[in-house]
Parts: C-alpha cells; structure tokens; sequence
C-alpha cells in the first residue's frame, strides 16, 4: 500500500495531473489517450506475445452515452473504479504470464496508467463515503495480452473521458 501511494504521488510530482488540474485541462486527458492508444500499438508489435494460459477477467466498458449522462457523478466514479480495479488485477495476473521483455515492459508501463487513474479517482469525493473494492462490473474473459491493453485504451477514451468532461462542467468555472 505504501509503495502504491509513493508511486502515486511521484507520478503527481513528474507533471502528471493533480485532480482539478486533469478535470480542468481537456489536452491533459487527450495526453492519456495519445498514451493508451501508443501502449496498444508498442504492446501490438511485440514478437511472440504468449496466449495466456490463464483467462484474465476484463471489464466490459461500452456504454449508451445516453445511459451514462443520466448516471451521477458518483455512480460514474464507482463504475470507472470498478472497471479499473478489474483491469489492473488483469494487469498483474498477465505479468505473471508474460516474461517476453516487450510484452513485461509494456504491461508494467500499463499497470503504472491504470493505477495512477485508480488512485486518482479515488481522491475524488462526494457525500458518499471513501471507495471501497468489491463491486462486480459486467466483465468477460480474455487470452490475448492485447485485449487488456484494447479495453484500457477503451476505457480513458469512453468513460473517463466523458467522466471528466462532465466534472469540469461543474468544476473548472
């Protein structure tokens, strides 16, 4: 846990975003996903990738926009942890099953993403108490090591994306 909140809060000291500054700075989100999307690529041109033996267990991320405009913020955050406290586990379990060194730096650059977007949202908070695990978003099971990488570039392009769009509507006046 200590090593996650230092890893944290390096990454925050790098330049990388406070809160207000990610939800109030749209080319910062654009950034993550110029990055989610050359993470695919680079992950893509990995030799031999292996199929894993072991299914990882990924979150569905598509959404009817017109559902999640309808949603709170609240409920939005819970959902996008969700889906990344999902997509991190998948994360880790593919690093135990990947040694190729492409395929492990790719996945270990990934983790840092996903986690820091997991930290992150986290420190957003409403009425509603401090996030806690155990939710079950709607999930399928993958082989490919480019799945993960594909539903976290789906991720920050669709929910977190629009999440942000609709925090700084409120909070970047």
């Amino acid at each position: 846990g200590l090593l996650l909140l230092t890893s944290f809060f390096l990454h925050l000291e790098e330049g990388r975003a406070s809160p207000t500054r990610l939800v109030c700075d749209s080319r910062l989100i654009q950034k993550y996903i110029g990055e989610a999307k050359e993470m695919e690529k680079r992950a893509g041109q990995c030799q031999a990738l292996p199929t894993l033996s072991c299914p990882m267990v990924l979150p569905l991320v598509d959404f009817s926009l017109q559902q999640w405009k309808s949603k709170s913020h609240e409920t939005k955050q819970q959902e996008i942890l969700c889906d990344l406290a999902l997509l991190v586990g998948a994360v880790v379990g593919a690093q135990g099953q990947v040694t190729q060194e492409c395929g492990a730096r790719q996945l270990n650059q990934l983790y840092q993403h996903a986690n820091f977007f997991l930290l992150l949202l986290q420190t957003f908070s409403w009425e509603v108490g401090p996030w806690q695990p155990g939710c079950s978003p709607r999930s399928t099971e993958q082989i490919q090591v480019t799945s993960i990488f594909l539903t976290y570039r789906q991720l920050v392009q669709g929910k977190l994306r629009f999440f942000l769009h609709d925090l700084a509507k409120d909070l970047c006046k």
